[in-house]
């Protein structure tokens, strides 16, 4: 399926692009899987996703070949858009999935 006939199935809210699709969902067709799970990560931050999250999708980028770096350059990359305080309560969020207390570590500077 070409990208068009894609966005006119997921425009028309075709059931494959549903989250009861299962094993019949569409996938993405061109991105590998660590820029997949670098997009992910920069929608739960836009979304002000939850702590378990980011330990889930943290984990998918790192076992997908992502380094740390990159996934604090994703949040840094979306700041723009999410604006700062989302990014903030990101930045502890992400911190923590990656096993890096920042707020013991700001503590630990004073």
């Amino acid at each position: 399926m070409d990208y068009e006939e894609r966005l006119r199935t997921l425009a028309i809210n075709d059931e494959r692009f549903g989250p009861d699709a299962g094993a019949r969902q569409v996938h993405p067709e061109v991105l590998d899987a660590k820029t997949l799970a670098l997009v992910r990560l920069g929608a739960l931050i836009a979304v002000g996703g939850a702590e378990p999250s980011y330990g889930a999708l943290g984990d998918d980028a790192l076992n997908a070949g992502a380094s740390p770096a990159e996934m604090v350059d994703v949040l840094i990359g979306v700041l723009p858009v999410v604006g700062l305080p989302r990014g903030v309560a990101a930045a502890a969020r992400l911190s923590l999935a990656l096993g890096f207390d920042v707020e013991a570590a700001a503590d630990d500077t004073h």
